[in-house]
């Protein structure tokens, strides 16, 4: 089938799973419809037809936004620094900051990590999270590990960080660093070569950017100091203020 014709059928299953038909929309609208889709569906069981068809489609959109080698960049230290969308990134594993629930954005289309992540990966990420978090909800500073399906990268760490109200107090310094903590002892556990992170907690979760940075920073360089630890680490941002930060913060310059 092309490309289209598997979009059309992706879409026409998901609108009778809710009952709906499918809406009149242009072919440049049915990408994000399908997304959409996919955003709000909750974690029950799937189709193979459906698996099938959403690994060809996403497998191919992987393909055309073109895959980053996590073993292609300079690293000091054993810690580089890059700007891009993670989704392309072929670490070992990368981080989700995710909220407490575990399942992934529910916000069609939002830009939140979470969703760019699910949305990439499709929709068996949310139905392993519900699995391992079983109606419950995760707290802040662990690590959950699901497979990533079609990201380049082979897992996807879940950890949830801290939400900001007002001031940062203690608390939420000790939660964000849990959150580090957690996903590097876990990849030193599974015996990963390349861990991702993203800005944890720096977007919806209101978590200072400077203060996230440097916590982060100082966070990766003692854990690697104390634990004499090959994994190469990969802070990934997204913005141009926040490659800013972190290349003053890992090596005492701007870019």
């Amino acid at each position: 089938m092309a490309q289209n014709e598997i979009l059309d059928r992706l879409i026409q299953i998901l609108c009778e799973e809710r009952g709906e038909a499918v809406p009149l929309i242009s072919d440049e609208q049915k990408p994000d419809l399908f997304r959409a889709l996919c955003n709000v569906r909750p974690p029950m069981p799937v189709t193979k037809e459906f698996l099938l068809l959403q690994d060809e489609y996403l497998s191919q959109r992987t393909k055309e936004r073109g895959i980053v080698d996590a073993n292609g960049f300079v690293y000091r230290d054993g810690i580089a620094l890059w700007r891009g969308d993670i989704t392309r990134l072929n670490a070992d594993a990368v981080v989700n900051a995710c909220n407490s629930a575990l399942l992934g954005c529910f916000h069609p289309l939002h830009n939140c990590i979470d969703n760019v992540i699910h949305s990439a990966a499709g929709v068996r990420v949310r139905l392993d999270c519900n699995a391992v978090i079983r109606g419950g909800e995760e707290p802040n500073g662990k690590v959950k590990v699901t497979k990533a399906y079609n990201l380049p990268s082979r897992y996807i760490f879940h950890t949830v960080g801290s939400i900001v109200y007002g001031g940062v107090t203690k608390q939420n310094r000790r939660d964000l660093e849990s959150c580090y903590l957690s996903c590097l002892n876990m990849a030193a556990e599974m015996k990963l070569s390349t861990l991702s992170f993203c800005c944890i907690s720096t977007g919806e979760y209101r978590y200072p950017k400077d203060e996230a940075c440097r916590l982060a920073v100082h966070t990766v360089k003692k854990w690697k100091s104390e634990t004499g630890s090959s994994l190469k680490v990969i802070f990934n941002v997204y913005l141009k203020e926040d490659e800013v930060l972190y290349e003053r913060e890992l090596f005492g310059q701007d870019t």
